[in-house]
């Protein structure tokens, strides 16, 4: 079965915009580094890499005759805000359970950012007190009765959209729309950065390039501080989306990369190089990172390409998933 046989419903404005990042690479003065702009891929509630997840997701739900979306992340949540979007423009209800992920001291962490706008979009917010976790939460599955008992039909989307059987079909696409804008601009990404937690966009991606049999390599980087856990979630889903999309072979080890070392002690929390790369990528391109997931990825990526270990002469392309909502929880980080 190929990508193209699912059922997709556009969330989107097109393909998400690519764009050189000059003044960085010159700074960094190694490999020539891109950014492809998933905070700018929608209108719905700032966009965000789940929203095009969330394309292959809501035609099933619709087909189930679901009236309620029901899903899970922290309190600052991009996915949850993004659920919250796409029920508002499909004309469901959406309920979120949102657990305090990050120990973050900030008073109003609970109050602004992502949970403000899914509030202001109508989504019915639960605030949960479980700390982080990728899997199946008690508070969830709560949630989903709680819906049947009011006689609703829920539809359960896992936190980021992820261990779910189409969670990577967005990001398996999105290596097609990488392939088809590789063409336009004359130029070949050899190197792809992307910060993975619940997995599924790393895995999208490993499944869709897979197919396009070119020396490319997926560098996730770590965002959880739970590396076994990501790596896993990661190579499973990665291997489910290959099969389901028809590719035909066995996806090699060398294929799934998760790289550690920037995420620090704890999900959520920034640390010193988190901080210095969202200010240097602001300073020198006026492109604003957050502190959860793109800060630490950015962080990687300068790195790497200063170590060497991302030669010279590679061009990258960093996958700026969204998410700068969250910032607004951190403003003490910023003072």
């Amino acid at each position: 079965m190929s990508l193209d046989a699912f059922e997709r419903y556009p969330l989107l404005f097109g393909p998400s915009p690519v764009h050189p990042l000059d003044r960085l690479s010159d700074h960094l003065g190694g490999a020539r580094i891109w950014a492809k702009r998933e905070d700018c891929n929608s209108g719905l509630a700032y966009g965000g890499n789940k929203t095009r997840k969330l394309e292959y997701l809501l035609p099933d739900a619709l087909a189930q005759g679901a009236d309620t979306l029901v899903s899970i992340g922290g309190i600052q949540s991009n996915h949850t805000r993004q659920v919250a979007a796409v029920a508002a423009r499909a004309g469901l209800k959406a309920v979120l359970v949102q657990e305090r992920w990050v120990d973050w001291p900030d008073p109003v962490n609970d109050q602004v950012g992502n949970i403000l706008l899914s509030r202001i979009m109508g989504a019915d917010v639960r605030l949960g007190s479980d700390g982080f976790g990728i899997g199946f939460k008690d508070s969830w599955h709560q949630a989903l009765d709680d819906v049947r008992a009011a006689g609703g039909v829920p539809y359960a989307i896992p936190a980021g959209a992820s261990d779910h059987r189409l969670g990577g079909l967005g990001f398996a696409n999105w290596a097609a729309e990488v392939r088809r804008q590789e063409q336009e601009l004359g130029i070949f990404f050899d190197t792809i950065v992307v910060c993975s937690v619940t997995g599924s966009t790393q895995a999208g991606m490993i499944a869709g390039f897979a197919g396009q049999d070119r020396p490319r390599r997926v560098l996730g980087i770590d965002g959880s501080a739970k590396i076994d856990e990501t790596r896993a979630q990661v190579e499973k889903i990665a291997r489910g989306t290959a099969e389901l999309i028809g590719l035909g072979r066995d996806l090699r080890a060398d294929e799934i990369v998760v790289l550690e070392g920037w995420a620090g002690d704890l999900y959520g929390i920034p640390v010193e190089s988190t901080v210095d790369a969202i200010r240097l990528t602001g300073r020198l391109e006026g492109v604003i990172l957050d502190p959860v997931y793109e800060g630490k990825s950015m962080a990687a990526l300068i790195d790497l390409v200063r170590s060497g270990d991302i030669p010279k002469d590679s061009h990258v392309l960093y996958a700026h998933l969204g998410g700068q909502p969250a910032l607004n929880a951190y403003s003490t980080v910023f003072n």
